[in-house]
């Protein structure tokens, strides 16, 4: 397996649902609709830069740094919960190549941790990444 880390490229990319491929990126954020431990819901736009943290949201939709967020499609509704660990969501990138990547990143409010995965090759971003490199690595392992 080949890992590399923080490395992004600023071309063009598009964010794909894995289930209805339906397009959830615009303008440099990645939407997704979400429910709280509480079961409020609402929309969440993540920046589509790998590594780059920032959200934005309603100001009066609340949700709290440690919350593990239930990730949806907006468009076809379909949880986005990683089969590899709970705490992590996976949806799809493509590319400036057309080349198609697993990203898994962090269902928990604040922690950083995203992977970008292709084939056995993967990306590492965030300072919280180490803590899920043993559930990746397993994956691999057929």
């Amino acid at each position: 397996m080949t890992i590399h880390s923080n490395k992004q490229s600023k071309m063009s990319l598009n964010y794909q649902c894995p289930h209805c491929n339906g397009y959830l990126s615009i303008e440099g954020c990645v939407i997704f609709s979400i429910r709280t431990p509480d079961l409020k819901s609402g929309l969440i736009s993540l920046h589509s830069e790998l590594g780059n943290y920032s959200i934005k949201k309603n100001p009066e939709f609340e949700i709290t740094t440690g919350d593990h967020l239930d990730f949806y499609c907006p468009i076809c509704h379909a949880g986005l919960a990683s089969e590899i660990h709970d705490n992590l969501a996976k949806i799809i990138m493509i590319d400036e190549e057309n080349r198609e990547f697993e990203i898994l990143f962090s269902r928990v409010l604040g922690e950083q941790t995203t992977f970008k995965i292709v084939g056995e090759t993967m990306e590492i971003f965030g300072d919280d990444s180490a803590e899920y490199l043993d559930f990746i690595n397993l994956s691999f392992v057929h």
